[in-house]
C-alpha cells in the first residue's frame, strides 16, 4: 500500500536587526561613518543598481542568526537600491564589494584581525579600507586592500590617494577627515554639509541679486 509523502516546510527564520550590543563610537568616529555613508548615497543616488549602507547587520550563513557582521560603510553593485532592515547575502545574490571601517585602538583587534580574515576568506570582499582618524595605531592611518587570488594586497597610493575600483573614486586622508576624490572631474565629492552650505550661499547670492534689481527699479520710477 502506497503512503502519501508528507511535505515539510522549514520554519521561517526571523533575522534580527540589532546584535544587542551598544554603540560605543566616539562622536568623531560616528560622525565620520555617517558622513561617508550619506556622501556615497548622494553620489550614487542616480544608480538604482548600487546599494550603499553602513552599520547594518550583514548575514552570511543561511539559517544561522549568529553569523553576521556590521561594517561601518559598505557598497554593493548590481543589487536594488532600497532601504533594508538587514542584508542577507544568499537572497541578494552577492555580498559587500567595498567596505570602509573607521577604526580605533579599541576596535583594532576586530578590524585588523577578525574582520580582515572574515572579509577576505568568507565574504570575499573586493576592497577593504581602514581609516584611523586619530592616528592611534595604523601607520599610515589610511590603508586599503584589494582581493587578488584569495589574498588581500595593499593598494598603492596615487598622488597620495588610495584608488577604489569599486567606487570609481579615490580615498584621501585630510587630518582626521576622510575625503572622496573623483579623478574624472578632478574634484572632491561634496559632503552633505558642504551641499547645505553651498545651497545657502547660492540662496544668499540670489537674494542680493533680487534686492539689487529692486533698487534699480526704484531709481528708474
Amino acid at each position: 500500500m502506497a503512503t502519501a509523502e508528507r511535505r515539510t516546510t522549514l520554519p521561517k527564520i526571523c533575522y534580527p536587526t540589532s546584535d544587542g550590543r551598544p554603540m560605543d563610537e566616539t562622536d568623531l568616529h560616528r560622525n565620520l561613518m555617517v558622513e561617508q555613508i550619506e556622501t556615497l548615497k548622494m553620489y550614487k543616488a542616480g544608480d538604482r543598481r548600487v546599494y550603499v549602507s553602513g552599520n547594518l547587520l550583514v548575514f552570511y550563513e543561511r539559517g544561522n542568526r549568529l553569523r553576521h557582521v556590521a561594517p561601518d560603510v559598505f557598497v554593493v553593485r548590481g543589487v536594488p537600491n532600497h532601504d533594508r532592515e538587514h542584508y542577507l547575502i544568499w537572497e541578494e545574490g552577492k555580498g559587500p564589494e567595498c567596505i570602509i571601517e573607521i577604526t580605533s585602538r579599541s576596535t583594532k583587534k576586530e578590524d585588523v584581525d577578525d574582520k580582515f580574515c572574515l572579509y577576505r576568506d568568507v565574504l570575499k570582499v573586493s576592497e577593504y579600507f581602514l581609516f584611523d582618524p586619530r592616528d592611534e595605531y595604523l601607520d599610515p592611518p589610511l590603508q586599503g586592500y584589494r582581493l587578488r587570488k584569495g589574498k588581500f594586497a595593499r593598494i598603492r597610493p596615487v598622488n597620495g590617494r588610495l584608488p577604489s575600483k569599486v567606487l570609481g573614486l579615490h580615498l584621501e586622508q585630510q587630518g582626521s577627515k576622510l575625503r572622496l576624490y573623483d579623478p574624472a572631474t578632478g574634484r572632491y565629492v561634496p559632503t552633505p554639509q558642504e551641499l547645505i552650505e553651498q545651497g545657502r550661499a547660492e540662496n544668499e547670492k540670489l537674494r542680493r541679486e533680487i534686492e539689487a534689481l529692486r533698487r534699480r527699479s526704484k531709481k528708474t520710477d
